[in-house]
């Protein structure tokens, strides 16, 4: 299909509505010419598919569909090829379905525990996101299907998100929150992106030039086209001029209006309008042009899928005693809390899946033993139910051993509000203390889509986090719990002790129509890695019912240019006795001390199934922008020479080997001194060292009056010790100084002041 030949032939009318959808979930055709109408749909973790009207929400019922785990479970998964099979599941379920577009996956940070989306993001880690996201796309790519990655970009709360400005530097922009948006692009390249609704330092995300075509297009060369979300447009022309390609919802015809007027009185240049046209059509022939009318939603097998994702993707935290596994035909089991029986596996707002069928824990363990119940408290809110208490604790006495189910309600986490907090409902942990004082053998089973706190954490012997796990959360939930499966899940996120504790605290979630991300590049694990602060579990951590170790770490090079590349590898090895999957996670260091840097930073993860005793040797690949940090005084990444630590390890915080490695820059960064450049500044560079001593050595003279000689005459050893402390001192204010102050000293003029500025930019350009 000539693309640009059907746009020659359309009128600028038919131009203009291309632009905007035609209703809730579709997008408009032109009849005359060929071009079909096509529809999409939210996801990202399941087929929200609204035939008749639609809302946004998921107030409005949909077809039945099959719910996958959430962005926060997958992500847990640390599992590449895993997301990309279920990517490519969804991508078929789309084609026998005829949408054209599903709406994710979802890249946002996870700044804080409190966003009410967190169960659908995934992580707090940009690399890890970028890895994930760009699995997923390819998944669903595969099958000619789009995705709409979102929320592009700084949409981290639901405050006010549909106009609040996140104020954030450059650095902190680039490095944190915007580099999974740029891994997807490059490495998998979305058909669609998403803006947000927010404001970028004052500018709405729909009409910022800077990010839809300077970022997005000119640097990272995506080639599909921008669409807004749902009520995301703030002013349609400027956002068309700015990149913005697709109004959604559709039906309102003002804004095509608008884009008309516009073009007509020379406002908007038609080639502008051409341009949006286009990547539109591209997508739409995409996908027409590859239906696949064999494709068949079979939900049943699709619900299998569900269970076997969900069950790679759920994390043992704590397993004291090795509580965990239960043993079939295990007597006296105690199963506790609503969950156990009606788990919470997705959450609310637009992902909000109408299910084939939803598997119960309760029921699936009674074909492993003979499990008794009580109910417990109530999971709709946060209502004390003394009956329902007592009852529980009474049975909790004579029972071997207890299974709690826990978790936040449906109503404490979803798009359209933040939480106020990061406690789950205090019926629940009051019943789990109440518990765990006359019965030590508790295990808790979580259902929540972000971190909470944990007051009973050391009250129970095991934890299993199952986070929003989709429909098959019951049967995968049961099949780690009696040890038909091995738990292999680690956290894309870290725990907090407490809400306080997190780097955003002060800031979240703003006020005044702003919100300040004044913790920068410390989100997550590098905050709380970097100030060594007690957590509940550190990111990446995950437990096994084997154990795994690493040994004989190797670089392919002990130093290497910035541009080399380098190849990391490890042995893992499964020192248990029954068969594992061992996430081994990488962390690279930067010991030069150029920058302000976290601690370490993740840059590569491999997922390996080991038998008993088995061992395999990983190899995982580094790049220059392994290495790299953004750089605000040149505008791009960069990578200071210097020494590099390689750790390698199952969590941020459980590193068990390292190496170093030597980098060395291939980037020139341009210096040109000024009268407000620091002496240190100039000290590295060598060929000005012996200009500067002089001048440095003329300085001191003045200072005390004497010469460096006659300094040295006649001290004794104490006057000695004191000259040379006070020289240390001299030292370090001398490293301060700017140029200019040399004329607070002595009979230096400002014409000496910029002789020594044009000296000192020929020796180094020479």
């Amino acid at each position: 299909m000539n693309v640009k030949d059907l746009i020659a032939q359309m009128t600028l009318e038919e131009k203009a509505g291309m632009c905007s959808g035609a209703d809730f979930w579709h997008l408009k055709g032109v009849e005359r010419l060929g071009i079909p109408g096509v529809m999409v749909s939210d996801g990202p973790h399941g087929l929200r598919k609204q035939v008749e009207g639609g809302d946004h929400l998921g107030i409005n019922d949909s077809i039945e569909a099959v719910c996958f785990p959430a962005g926060c479970a997958t992500t847990s998964s640390f599992d590449r090829d895993l997301i990309r099979k279920m990517g490519e599941v969804i991508g078929n379920e789309c084609q026998a379905e005829k949408v054209s577009v599903v709406l994710g996956p979802a890249a946002n940070m996870k700044r804080s525990p409190l966003c009410g989306r967190n169960f659908e993001y995934m992580s707090e880690d940009p690399y890890l996101a970028g890895e994930m996201a760009a699995s997923y796309i390819n998944g669903v790519q595969s099958k000619h299907i789009g995705v709409s990655m979102k929320h592009f970009a700084l949409n981290n709360q639901e405050h006010e998100r549909m106009s609040i400005s996140s104020e954030v530097d450059e650095r902190t922009m680039r490095e944190i929150y915007l580099t999974a948006f740029e891994k997807a692009v490059k490495q998998a390249q979305p058909k669609t992106i998403m803006n947000s609704y927010n404001r970028i330092n004052g500018v709405f995300a729909s009409e910022n030039h800077w990010l839809l075509t300077e970022v997005l297009r000119d640097e990272w060369g995506f080639q599909g086209y921008v669409m807004t979300d749902w009520g995301a447009e703030n002013e349609r022309v400027p956002g068309l001029k700015a990149g913005q390609d697709l109004e959604m919802p559709g039906g309102n015809p003002d804004n095509d209006r608008l884009i008309v007027e516009a073009v007509r009185n020379g406002e908007l240049d038609e080639a502008v309008l051409d341009q949006a046209v286009e990547r539109i059509l591209n997508v739409v022939f995409d996908y027409a042009e590859h239906i696949d009318e064999k494709a068949v939603f079979d939900r049943e097998a699709d619900h299998e899928k569900a269970v076997a994702i969900a069950q790679e993707c759920m994390v043992l935290l704590k397993n004291e005693e090795a509580v965990l596994p239960l043993k079939k035909g295990e007597e006296g089991i105690l199963f506790v809390g609503g969950f156990a029986k009606a788990p919470r596996f997705q959450g609310g707002g637009s992902s909000h899946i109408n299910c084939h069928k939803i598997d119960s824990a309760f029921e699936e363990s009674r074909s492993f033993a003979d499990i008794a119940y009580a109910e417990g408290f109530d999971t709709k809110g946060d209502n004390y139910d003394e009956a329902l208490q007592t009852e529980a604790v009474e049975k909790a006495k004579k029972a071997s051993k207890i299974v709690i189910f826990a978790g936040l309600p449906d109503v404490f986490e979803s798009e359209g509000y933040d939480r106020s907090h990061m406690r789950m409902p205090d019926c629940q942990n009051q019943l789990i203390s109440k518990i765990a004082e006359v019965n030590p053998n508790v295990i808790v089973v979580l259902h929540n889509g972000s971190p909470v706190e944990m007051p009973w954490v050391s009250e129970v012997k095991g934890i299993l986090e199952a986070y929003i796990a989709g429909e098959g959360c019951g049967k995968a939930v049961t099949r780690i719990l009696f040890g038909e499966v091995n738990p292999s899940g680690h956290l894309a996120e870290t725990f907090p002790v407490k809400l306080e504790d997190n780097p955003s605290y002060l800031d979240f979630p703003g006020r005044d129509g702003a919100v300040r991300y004044g913790e920068g590049i410390f989100i997550g694990y590098r905050y709380y890695d970097q100030k060594k602060m007690d957590v509940l579990f550190p990111f990446g951590h995950g437990l096994s019912y084997t154990e795994f170790g690493l040994s004989n770490l190797k670089l392919s090079s002990g130093s290497i240019k910035d541009t080399d590349g380098l190849s990391v590898t490890v042995d893992v090895t499964n020192t248990g006795d029954v068969k594992g999957k061992a996430v081994v996670q990488l962390y690279v260091s930067d010991l030069t001390g150029e920058a302000i840097r976290p601690q370490a930073e993740l840059k590569g993860f491999s997922k390996v199934e080991l038998e008993a005793g088995e061992m395999k040797a990983v190899t995982m690949k580094l790049d220059r922008r392994s290495f790299a940090y953004y750089k605000t005084k040149i505008h791009d990444w960069y990578v200071p020479s210097g020494e590099y630590e390689i750790r390698v390890g199952f969590s941020s915080r459980d590193i068990a080997l390292t190496e170093k490695v030597q980098v060395t820059s291939t980037t020139e960064i341009p210096f040109r001194a000024h009268p407000n450049t620091m002496l240190g500044e100039l000290m590295q560079y060598p060929e000005l060292m012996p200009k500067l001593q002089d001048t440095m050595g003329a300085l001191m003279g003045m200072l005390t009056g004497e010469s460096a000689e006659e300094k040295a005459d006649g001290d004794t050893a104490g006057e000695e010790k004191d000259r040379a402390v006070s020289d240390d001192m001299g030292d370090a204010m001398m490293r301060y100084m700017p140029l200019r102050a040399l004329r607070s000293f002595g009979p230096v003029t400002n014409e000496n002041i910029r002789q020594m500025v044009d000296m000192i930019n020929e020796s180094v350009k020479s």
